[in-house]
């Protein structure tokens, strides 16, 4: 149970709240690097951390987030004309570079020096590992550049994406460091997704639907490891890495891609899913990408245009009752990430959880929460930096593993959860 004052505390990210000023101390992904492939093409529309914004990318190749709404009579800049240098509004023909500046008002003479007074709020970007990665917070305490393995990796050992999802990032993120519900919504795609398929460890969350969970810090936020049995005595191990304030990493299956996800706050209500698939020692091949591409393992098809799953709340996610009897969906609802984006967005957009009832599996959601309560304190009252910031925190796997202790799974499996280019996982 969260008493309802921190639930307020930890959901609300605008501008002004102390959530939303941890958001504003990370980098965090803005846009896919395709939704601005080349110079001067069309501005795309962006709202984070309830910030109208506009992503620009100009004639030479400079890109930036500028608030979207023309300082001179607030109209959206997503209707003016890309020229040389920036952006022109196509009511009055006031132009601003990708920094925000006004560098024209035809209206008023150059020697004027009007527009030179005139800025709108703006934050860079910058691309890394196939994302756009913005910051919003002081330029004084800008970090340096994510490193988490994934981007860094060669393009064609990875694949990124990235839906609507309409509830609140926390219960979202909340549902990704949750590993006891994989026993029951995904048993049936855990032997037939063709990402997921095959691996041995797969009988272990099969066979055993009572894990124990054991959590330890890590610098950058959590290590989540689930225990369930196996044999000879032995104890099967997957342990997902939690970096503040948004990231998982999934652990691996097999020889599978391994996947992971952000959960960004579009604003209180509603944040994006990223989702992200690579393999650390090859390419993707083409039967993976494939499925990626057509909503396989974490991803999902879209309604035609936009980034919102084509199975959504105002079309019951395309719920099927015949699947759900026969087995071949334990929710009915097709698609690991829909399995998951259903259930969470069917708490509400904010879900009350001070009528919670929590239990022992949820050990990682409740340290979760003291980490996140913990650092926003430090922020707020001393202006401590918070875990996860530092790029030497991004530098953690997720590991899947058969272990003889059943009482920890740290430090045997300390080497595992260190990433290390060009170094395969530890995988079952």
């Amino acid at each position: 149970m969260l008493k309802p004052e921190l639930n307020v505390l930890l959901t609300r990210t605008g501008a002004g709240t102390a959530m939303g000023r941890m958001f504003r101390s990370y980098w965090i992904p803005a846009l896919l690097a395709d939704e601005l492939p080349e110079n001067d093409c069309p501005p795309v529309r962006v709202t984070l951390l309830g910030e109208q914004l506009l992503a620009l990318r100009d004639t030479s190749g400079r890109m930036g987030l500028i608030e979207e709404f023309c300082a001179h009579r607030r109209t959206s800049l997503w209707f003016g004309r890309n020229e040389e240098g920036g952006i022109r509004c196509a009511y009055h023909g006031w132009k601003y570079d990708v920094t925000g500046q006004c560098i024209e008002v035809p209206s008023e003479g150059a020697e004027t020096g009007f527009c030179r007074r005139i800025k709108l709020a703006s934050y860079p970007l910058i691309a890394r590992g196939g994302i756009l990665w913005t910051y919003m917070g002081p330029p004084d305490k800008q970090p340096p550049l994510p490193e988490f393995e994934f981007a860094l990796v060669a393009s064609e050992q990875r694949f990124v994406s990235k839906r609507l999802q309409e509830c609140n990032w926390l219960q979202a993120l909340e549902g990704g460091i949750d590993s006891s519900h994989v026993s029951f919504l995904h048993r049936a795609a855990l032997q037939t997704d063709p990402l997921f398929k095959g691996a041995k460890g797969n009988q272990y969350n099969l066979n055993d639907a009572r894990p124990h969970f054991e959590v330890a810090e890590a610098p950058g936020g959590l290590f989540i490891g689930a225990r369930r049995k196996a044999e000879n005595g032995n104890w099967y191990w997957r342990i997902t890495p939690w970096v503040m304030p948004c990231f998982t990493i999934v652990p691996p299956r097999a020889d599978h891609p391994v996947h992971g996800h952000f959960w960004i706050p579009i604003d209180d209500q509603s944040c994006w899913a990223w989702s992200f698939d690579f393999h650390p020692t090859r390419a993707l091949t083409g039967a993976e990408l494939d499925a990626m591409r057509n909503g396989k393992g974490v991803h999902v098809t879209y309604v035609p245009g936009t980034y919102r799953p084509r199975a959504n709340k105002d079309n019951d996610y395309l719920m099927d009752r015949a699947a759900q009897r026969a087995g071949r969906s334990f929710s009915g609802v097709e698609g690991i990430a829909m399995q998951d984006a259903s259930l969470q967005e069917s708490m509400g957009p904010i879900v009350d959880r001070s009528r919670e009832n929590l239990v022992s599996t949820d050990n990682g959601i409740i340290m979760a929460r003291n980490r996140l309560l913990k650092a926003v304190k430090a922020l707020t009252e001393q202006g401590a930096a918070p875990p996860g910031v530092n790029p030497a925190h991004h530098h953690v796997r997720s590991a899947a593993l058969v272990l003889p202790d059943p009482q920890a799974f740290l430090p045997a499996a300390a080497e595992a959860l260190s990433a290390r280019l060009g170094m395969p996982h530890a995988s079952v």
